[in-house]
């Protein structure tokens, strides 16, 4: 294995002592003591907290091997002084590592070398007594082989329960700029509140009440402020699974032609909602006595690591979700209200209830009005709605595979494009299946009507005839809004995420880059995933630093410590790179012209003038069975160029690299393109070719399970690993309209069989392709995972001489 760890605090001596103080390990006893075993043995009979007699815990340390003809226990008995081997030796096994088999006893610095773990300054082979000090500092913030600091392996073992109610602990504890889980699990408090939103979706007269789950800390009861992570999730208070299905739409429906238009921006912008909100309930009394709690909520293991450690957790659905009112809508400005509804209740600034009967309002008195938005896929997107509106109390909002303009999600260059996985979802599927009012049959009753008239109205905004961009559109569209951003960014994403495609996380990020709020961009190659409990990268670490020091004001350089971009190698298992950037404008790139069946090197070639075709109708039985296995379509498409998609798509590859090319941005491909109808769409994949074996988009679970704090919740260990040698990997696709080259809101027209100029940006990536292998384009239409496919008679033509492909790379 190898370990990456980002959120390690350089600590200065000094500081390192102070916080071995803050938590026990060094104390008035064996700060006097002389000996380096002596206090070396000190520390472990202190690391094994779930021992408790010295006979049982002298057996562990006689259980460990200093070298390879001595145990930690008879070393650290017979030897006045600490070797820097044996120190290592004996740390290596504590963090979980074997002799023989992870590390040689004869040499474990080259395994610590190897495995990328931190080795303390020493001057000569022998630590001093203050060198032992602070090796014992580094030791605790490094990573185990099971993917936790060695100090949350002593956490879960029970290291900080004697702190728990030790009223002479500083709380929240802080140690290497992270907070620690001294706060009682079994004590939590579980309330419910009802928080008005200054908007009425179901137009019933009055503001609508939002349904929020509150976990605190017991420690709040006494006066403790604490900071708050709050999830808005739609899918919190359940799901309409069978009516969203039921919803889906027919995909295998012919590409219909366009009118021409001469739309501008103007006409295309969303405007602003002029309905008069109705007036505040009035407030009457105030308490901070809750009146309904709750027994479980649908967590998030990150947010359950935090409630160890001090943090608060809220969980919301939003308008139009079980026991809240209003109705969905699915990512306009209507349910991004709602979503900082609860952000201004937890900074103080706006009224909550007791209940949905409204007689008592309760303040989140015990917040500190310092507010992170977790959550990943539409929990992410919501928070980075959130951070568009500049909300007072949102300091920080942690944004994983998240929408950043829902066209992008839906649509693509004036397509209807499906989320990867989900042919037939679009925005009134999502909204009927979160529309969770409908699992109570009294409370449905009342609103069933308005709710199929909004859902109607979101049927006909969203224009599947179309797929251009609208107004509808522009009201989804957050990246309009980013100038108000003031929330630091925490943005994580996946390469291989086609659910919610790579180009959402780009777009934000460019958008951003030179906002003045600390940003930081996390890219994995997994596809829509969390990464929180992942051996090779202390993620959950990062967030730990990054959190203390947004929501808590610690001073722990997390704003410059932390690389700008952190990036995961696709060809090295278990290795990520930082960098300074994505995707920079600076990046320079490589032209491919293309020829017949081949990319060359625009540096070094001539184009030649050839015109080449494919038709996108399939045979019948052919057709039928990739509308059933996408799998195999996907196959097919890709490989050899005289199997059963020959005729049907085009294939171009370059000559076998000689070096590594290190994709990293927006690959654009330039044709001149000819259709025999009036109506046509281009689909593009940049593939690699060459057989290796290549990370698996799924990270492997690695059978163990990770204590988020002392007899807490788990979260279950995983790690990319390689899959069985395959002979190509796609990278990046994009899709057009070919009656948008222009953009997604203005229709050009499109004539039979003339040549037209057509530019189309991929979505973003970064990935190393090797020498060896060989950088490919395939040209298709139809793309049955994504597209409708309506099977039609559509010959298209392309001229070779005036078309490329352009590649933006890094060097190594």
């Amino acid at each position: 294995m190898r370990n990456q760890q980002f959120a390690i605090r350089p600590t200065q001596p000094a500081d390192a002592l102070r916080e071995l103080e803050r938590i026990h390990f060094l104390t008035t006893a064996n700060q006097d003591l002389t000996s380096g075993s002596a206090l070396l043995q000190d520390f472990y009979d202190k690391s094994w907290p779930e021992y408790t007699t010295v006979d049982v815990v002298r057996q562990q340390l006689a259980d460990l091997m200093a070298t390879p003809d001595s145990d930690g226990l008879d070393y650290l008995t017979y030897h006045d002084d600490v070797a820097v081997d044996a120190f290592y030796n004996l740390a290596l096994q504590r963090l979980g590592f074997l002799p023989d088999l992870d590390f040689q006893l004869t040499d474990p610095l080259a395994a610590m070398a190897k495995i990328q773990l931190p080795v303390a300054d020493h001057a000569n082979d022998v630590f001093t007594l203050a060198e032992l000090k602070q090796a014992w500092y580094l030791l605790l913030t490094t990573h185990t082989k099971n993917g936790q600091t060695f100090l949350d392996h002593l956490t879960t073992h029970g290291y900080f329960a004697p702190f728990v109610h030790d009223e002479s602990v500083e709380k929240p504890l802080i140690f290497n700029g992270k907070s620690q889980a001294v706060f009682d699990t079994t004590q939590l408090i579980r309330e419910v509140v009802y928080v008005e939103s200054p908007q009425d979706t179901d137009g019933d007269g009055k503001r609508d009440l939002l349904k929020a789950e509150v976990i605190r800390p017991a420690e709040t009861e006494t006066g403790l402020k604490v900071p708050v992570l709050y999830t808005a999730s739609p899918y919190n208070q359940g799901t309409n699974d069978e009516a969203g299905d039921q919803m889906m739409h027919n995909v295998n429906v012919p590409l219909e032609p366009k009118q021409p238009n001469d739309l501008t921006a103007a006409d295309v912008t969303a405007q602003p909602a002029t309905t008069p909100v109705p007036d505040p309930r009035p407030v009457t009394a105030t308490t901070k006595t809750a009146e309904e709690t709750f027994a479980r909520e649908q967590s998030y293991t990150l947010n359950d690591y935090f409630l160890a450690r001090g943090f608060a957790v809220v969980y919301a659905a939003g308008i139009g979700t079980l026991d809240s009112d209003g109705v969905r809508t699915t990512g306009d400005p209507e349910e991004t209200t709602s979503t900082i509804a609860i952000i201004e209740w937890l900074a103080g600034n706006r009224t909550a209830f007791t209940s949905r009967a409204a007689t008592q309002a309760i303040p989140a008195w015990w917040s500190n009005h310092a507010v992170a938005m977790t959550g990943r896929s539409y929990l992410g997107t919501l928070a980075t709605a959130a951070a568009t509106t500049g909300v007072t109390g949102l300091k920080t909002v942690i944004s994983e595979a998240a929408i950043s303009n829902w066209y992008d999600y839906y649509r693509d260059g004036g397509l209807v494009i499906a989320p990867g996985g989900f042919p037939g979802e679009d925005t009134d599927v999502l909204a009927e299946e979160t529309f969770s009012r409908q699992l109570k049959a009294g409370d449905y009753h009342r609103i069933q009507a308005k709710w199929q008239a909004d859902l109607a109205a979101i049927t006909h905004g969203q224009d599947r005839a179309t797929g251009n961009y609208n107004r509808f559109w522009d009201a989804r569209n957050y990246l309009k809004n980013v100038p108000n951003i003031k929330a630091d960014l925490l943005l994580v994403h996946g390469l291989n995420d086609w659910n919610v495609k790579p180009r959402n996380v780009n777009n934000l990020w460019n958008a951003v880059r030179d906002l003045p709020v600390t940003k930081k961009l996390i890219l994995h190659q997994g596809q829509h995933i969390y990464i929180n409990a992942f051996r090779s990268i202390d993620y959950t670490d990062i967030v730990n630093l990054w959190l203390t020091h947004e929501l808590l004001g610690v001073d722990n350089q997390a704003e410059t410590l932390l690389p700008n971009v952190i990036i995961q190698d696709n060809v090295e298992p278990e290795t990520w790179h930082a960098t300074s950037d994505w995707d920079a404008p600076s990046n320079p790139q490589r032209v491919f012209n293309l020829q017949h069946d081949e990319l060359v090197d625009q540096a070094t070639h001539e184009p030649m003038e050839f015109a080449t075709s494919f038709s996108d109708q399939l045979p019948t039985a052919q057709y039928q069975r990739y509308t059933k296995d996408i799998a195999a379509w996907q196959t097919a498409l890709l490989g050899d160029k005289h199997n059963d998609m020959f005729g049907h798509r085009l294939i171009f590859k370059s000559a076998v690299l000689k070096d590594d090319l290190i994709l990293d941005g927006k690959p654009t491909v330039k044709l001149q393109v000819a259709v025999n109808q009036p109506v046509g769409m281009l689909s593009f994949q940049v593939v690699d070719y060459g057989e290796a074996k290549r990370l698996g988009v799924s990270p492997t679970p690695l059978r163990l399970s990770l204590d988020e704090g002392y007899r807490w919740r788990e979260d279950n260990l995983r790690e990319f690993q390689t899959t069985k040698a395959t002979p190509w990997k796609m990278i990046t696709k994009g899709h057009r309209n070919l009656q948008n080259r222009t953009n997604a809101y203005h229709v050009d027209p499109l004539k039979p069989n003339q040549f037209y100029d057509l530019s189309v940006t991929l979505q973003p990536t970064h990935y190393k392709l090797l020498a060896g292998h060989q950088l490919g384009l395939v040209i298709y239409a139809t793309d049955f995972g994504m597209t409708v496919r309506g099977n039609q008679d559509l010959q298209y033509s392309v001229q070779l001489g005036e078309s490329s492909l352009t590649i933006p790379f890094v060097e190594k």
